[in-house]
């Protein structure tokens, strides 16, 4: 997840350098996605109460997606949040 990504700005690819269609804004950052089940692996890691011994954490030099998620997207005082804007994202879709 080399992208460029700041917390104040949009997410764009880091190839082609534009702005990728599946994010939104919270008060914390963005909350952004390459694909559907990008999105679905987020939401699905956010909303896990227990995250210990699931299969997104590999131990060792290699990390997950969801392991280089931002300390703010980790955070339970932050799940509904995240889960609010991920519903945010989906909808935006149902309107395109």
């Amino acid at each position: 997840m080399a992208l460029h990504r700041g917390r104040y700005g949009p997410a764009t690819d880091p190839y082609f350098g534009v702005r990728l269609w599946l994010q939104t804004e919270t008060r914390h950052g963005w909350v952004w996605a390459y694909d559907l089940e990008h999105l679905d692996l987020i939401r699905r890691f956010v909303r896990a109460r227990l995250r210990e011994g699931i299969p997104w954490h590999d131990h060792g030099r290699k990390m997950t997606v969801v392991a280089r998620l931002p300390a703010w997207m980790q955070q339970a005082r932050n799940r509904d949040e995240v889960l609010r804007a991920i519903d945010r994202v989906h909808a935006s879709l149902l309107r395109a």
